[in-house]
């Protein structure tokens, strides 16, 4: 069994936000996979679904960010799991938009949520790094996530979290590189090889 946590803010408010990225791709692999209905447990809404020979938790920490371990922590007790059972799907600032990257532990780069799984649960798991760009300056980051994406960038939100769902059985398997890899194949035919916003970065 794997737990799939996504990161965001809850209510209709966060909903659209770039910080919320995380939600988008959890709910999108709930319905590509024809999960269980959504109800709340540990501190948000969790799911269950079977995502080709493995059963995945899905689970959306209703804490708001800064507190998204307690509820994963929570979570992990219940099922009696491990770091290596988690996976975690969050926004990823130093990433052009539209491109996504696996990486197992390592730090937080600032970002509250992962900080706070870390705290609560340690560091060695999985994070499923979204690519949303940089504003350009440290200073803007704050309002920048906690914006909508604009209209513009709306086609690209969608087919990444599309790949995401198609490819998340290699995920639950634990073939990280596979599911990377097929990601990056599906966006580039879908023309999404470069997106670009003024004053990313581009690293990792």
């Amino acid at each position: 069994m794997r737990l799939f946590v996504g990161l965001g803010n809850p209510g209709a408010r966060y909903a659209g936000n770039r910080h919320n990225i995380g939600f988008m791709a959890v709910d999108e692999i709930a319905r590509a996979h024809g999960a269980a209905p959504w109800r709340r447990r540990f501190q948000g809404q969790a799911s269950e679904a079977v995502l080709g020979a493995e059963k995945v938790v899905l689970l959306k920490p209703e804490t708001f960010m800064n507190e998204s371990g307690r509820a994963v922590a929570e979570a992990l007790r219940f099922y009696k799991l491990g770091l290596p059972d988690l996976v975690v799907f969050h926004d990823e600032l130093d990433l052009p938009p539209a491109r996504l990257r696996v990486k197992a532990g390592g730090g937080n780069a600032g970002h509250n949520g992962l900080r706070s799984i870390s705290a609560h649960c340690g560091n060695d798991y999985r994070r499923v790094r979204l690519g949303i760009g940089h504003p350009g300056h440290k200073d803007l980051v704050h309002g920048y996530v906690l914006r909508d994406f604009a209209k513009a960038e709306e086609p690209w939100v969608e087919d990444l979290t599309r790949a995401v769902a198609d490819a998340s059985p290699l995920l639950a398997r634990g073939d990280d590189a596979s599911f990377q890899n097929k990601i990056h194949l599906a966006m580039e035919a879908r023309g999404w090889g470069e997106v670009k916003r003024p004053g990313d970065k581009a690293t990792g």
